[in-house]
């Protein structure tokens, strides 16, 4: 689906037709960070009562900040046997150390390897809670290890995958840059709060997620260069737009620095934009910090964006759009 900020108007088309709207000089940037199998299963060797296990961030070897479910019953000091995909004991326990304000867990793993190179065998894909697998689904596990992962995928480290980015093929990636519109990668690790709804009152009350990112010197070049250059820059998900906003300076003639970092970025209407021309994304969760990202979008500096994306919306419902992670695109221009 195509929305034309300017008219107000929509079009209707398959994605690669988004060819037809870039130009030789214009940019693609997308979000190369690797879904990890983080969700692990494991159970209390006293009393066998069982846990979820998401791991978040590592903060060194076989020590990571995750959320844990019951939490409850995940308190300082308890051990945890992680459990292998057949549900027996993989030999592997996971000590609570430490709790922090957001309910999340450290945990220490007690393991002769890394636990990070041992997910391929114990985790499994976390997927959005929307998208229901029975634990037992194997089949279904192997084709999620697949699809929720862009082909262009390469630093592990996000709990769920930039969506936006499924759409391509390695094939049309190279049609793009066949037609002079070139494409560049940048890195945010996804979490988990980018499912969470607001609830508060007042949307500048919102605490934001924060998200690490990476943006290399040689992408930062390329962004300052083709905007100097009066091409566009169009960011492919919310992910890619974050850091491109996250990382720009200057003013009006804004430039994008290079480095890493982390971010807390919060888009909401009215905002204007530094960086980004042209916004590809997925239909989004409502009450959700991305859908007031892409209404902020629509109409940049203005209030009037949401407006045209629930105009949008119910455009896209209308004409069966699918929503969500495994769902259809939007171009923003």
């Amino acid at each position: 689906m195509l929305v034309h900020r300017g008219s107000g108007t929509f079009e209707h088309r398959q994605f690669r037709a988004l060819l037809d709207y870039t130009r030789p000089g214009d940019l693609l940037v997308l979000n190369d960070s690797k879904v990890i199998p983080a969700r692990l299963r494991a159970a209390n060797p006293h009393t066998g009562g069982k846990f979820e296990i998401l791991l978040l961030e590592e903060n060194s070897k076989n020590n990571w900040w995750s959320m844990v479910r019951p939490g409850k019953r995940a308190r300082t000091g308890v051990r945890l046997a992680v459990l292998g995909k057949d549900g027996t004991p993989s030999g592997i326990t996971a000590v609570v150390v430490e709790t922090n304000e957001e309910g999340h867990r450290r945990l220490q793993f007690e393991a002769t390897s890394d636990i990070a190179s041992d997910l391929g065998a114990l985790g499994e894909v976390p997927l959005p809670p929307y998208i229901e697998r029975a634990p037992a689904a194997a089949a279904a596990q192997g084709e999620d290890r697949e699809r929720y992962q862009t082909v262009f995928a390469n630093p592990p480290g996000s709990v769920a995958a930039p969506t936006a980015g499924l759409h391509f093929t390695s094939g049309l990636l190279e049609e793009f840059r066949a037609r002079g519109t070139a494409v560049a990668f940048v890195t945010l690790h996804v979490g988990p709060g980018t499912f969470a709804p607001v609830k508060v009152e007042t949307v500048s009350s919102h605490r934001m997620h924060e998200e690490r990112y990476e943006m290399s010197g040689e992408t930062a070049g390329l962004i300052n260069r083709t905007r100097r250059a009066g091409g566009r820059v169009f960011a492919v998900g919310t992910t890619a737009l974050r850091v491109l906003e996250s990382s720009a300076e200057g003013g009006p003639k804004a430039e994008v620095r290079a480095g890493s970092g982390r971010t807390r970025i919060f888009i909401y209407p009215p905002r204007a934009f530094a960086i980004v021309d042209a916004l590809v994304t997925n239909f989004h969760l409502p009450r959700s910090t991305l859908l007031m990202l892409v209404s902020a979008f629509a109409a940049p500096g203005e209030s009037r964006g949401r407006d045209l994306i629930l105009r949008a919306y119910a455009e896209a419902v209308a004409q069966r759009y699918r929503f969500f992670s495994y769902g259809d695109a939007m171009l923003i221009i």
